[in-house]
């Protein structure tokens, strides 16, 4: 995506804050399927990978949940960007002059920077560095919001305010927090905790409605996924999600929300790495596959 259409797309999105949408509430006791036939699907494709695979996902159709070590502990990676932007949306419900306030910064703030290495001299709205952060994975984006924030603690005190009592950020190093994320940060959660809080900031009331829609917006439009969620899924099929990448263990990972055509949405978090196997490379084709195995079960499909 070139520079004009990120600023369209960010225009675009910006309208959304007028209008409301409505969404299914969520429901207490989902059905968890326990069919032998996905568990051993997983099984099969974790054992083929050489590697650690964390599944949670629900048909928002039915409440029926399929997961797979759903409650052990994965790095997230770039999937809490997610959860950063929610808190910047949340706070912006009450201060309506925060999404268009510029940010400066400097050349030495940079990280991994597709987008911000681009706004050196000119700076970057909020609302640009939320798009930059869940469009293009942009780490520099994300310091500069954990900042503005006033720390990782703020958006961990969100995600305890939706409920979400296990995602945690662990400090590497205490007294250098210059750069944030990812050098100086470990960002830790269970794909079932993280499925929960993507079903409560995208499907329900954790944001207002035209926050939630933002998020979706920007999320509709990331650019980093096209080999993982939405590879498992029909090209018709409409696709909000955030990918995470690690650089050693193999860490892939992606989150998301999936449109079947006049259907309710699933919601999916997948987490992979090859734990004890130092592997420098991403293993998109193992979401992909996963993604496959879930909607198989959920809304069968010759795909």
């Amino acid at each position: 995506m070139n520079s004009s259409l990120f600023r369209h797309v960010l225009l675009s999105a910006a309208t959304f804050l007028f209008f409301t949408v409505s969404c299914k509430p969520l429901h207490a006791a989902p059905q968890r399927i326990s069919s032998t036939s996905v568990q051993k699907q997983l099984a099969d494709l974790e054992a083929s990978s050489g590697g650690h695979l964390g599944i949670a996902a629900i048909n928002t159709a039915n409440d029926k949940h399929i997961e797979y070590r759903a409650e052990e502990r994965f790095s997230l990676w770039s999937t809490c960007k997610v959860m950063v932007v929610s808190t910047v949306l949340k706070k912006s419900e009450n201060d309506h002059h925060l999404l268009q306030e510029k940010i400066m910064y400097r050349k030495e703030d940079l990280g991994y920077a597709p987008i911000t290495e681009k706004h050196l001299a000119d700076g970057m709205t909020v609302s640009e560095l939320c798009a930059a952060a869940i469009m293009y994975s942009d780490n520099t984006a994300m310091n500069l919001l954990i900042r503005k924030l006033g720390g990782p603690k703020v958006v961990i005190a969100f995600a305890r305010s939706i409920g979400d009592n296990t995602f945690q950020f662990y400090k590497l190093n205490p007294l250098s927090m210059s750069v944030i994320y990812p050098s100086n940060l470990r960002v830790r959660s269970t794909p079932a905790a993280m499925e929960k809080s993507l079903q409560k900031l995208a499907l329900s009331n954790a944001l207002g409605s035209a926050q939630r829609k933002q998020l979706l917006t920007w999320m509709k439009h990331n650019t980093t996924g096209d080999t993982r969620i939405r590879a498992g899924v029909p090209k018709a099929w409409t696709v909000a999600d955030k990918t995470g990448s690690g650089d050693s263990y193999g860490v892939t990972n992606d989150i998301g929300i999936i449109w079947p055509p006049a259907s309710a949405p699933i919601v999916i978090a997948i987490y992979f790495n090859t734990k004890n196997k130092k592997d420098t490379g991403h293993h998109d084709d193992v979401i992909a596959a996963a993604t496959r195995i879930l909607v198989h079960e959920f809304v069968p499909t010759k795909h």
